[in-house]
C-alpha cells in the first residue's frame, strides 16, 4: 500500500478531502521520523516500536565478484510490532492454514 492509497482509504472512510487528509498523514509521518530521529524510539501502542539501533561493522562478500569486502558500522531503524499486531498476524496465519 502506497501513501496515496492510505490516504484515499482514510478521506473516503472519515468524509475529509483528500488535500486535508494528505497534509494531515504527511504530518504523522514527519512526527514519527523527528520523534525518531530526537529519541531515538517511538512506541505507538497497539502497533509497535520503532528504534535506532547501531549495527555492528562486519564482513561481507560482494556477490558478482565473491571478494570479502567490509562493511562499516552504521545506525538502522527496527520495528517490533506490537502484540495487538502480533495476535493479527497469527490469525492471519491460521486462516491461510485451513
Amino acid at each position: 500500500m502506497t501513501k496515496k492509497e492510505i490516504v484515499r482509504s482514510i478521506a473516503d472512510s472519515l468524509g475529509f478531502s483528500h488535500k486535508k487528509t494528505r497534509e494531515i498523514v504527511q504530518g504523522t509521518f514527519d512526527a514519527v521520523v523527528e520523534t525518531i530521529i530526537d529519541e531515538g524510539r517511538i512506541e505507538l501502542r497497539n502497533f509497535g516500536i520503532f528504534e535506532v539501533k547501531k549495527r555492528a561493522a562486519r564482513k561481507a562478500h560482494n556477490p558478482k565478484t565473491g571478494k570479502a569486502v567490509q562493511v562499516p558500522e552504521k545506525y538502522v531503524v527496527r520495528f517490533k510490532p506490537g502484540k495487538f499486531m502480533e495476535k493479527r498476524i497469527a490469525e492471519l496465519v491460521e486462516k491461510t492454514k485451513k
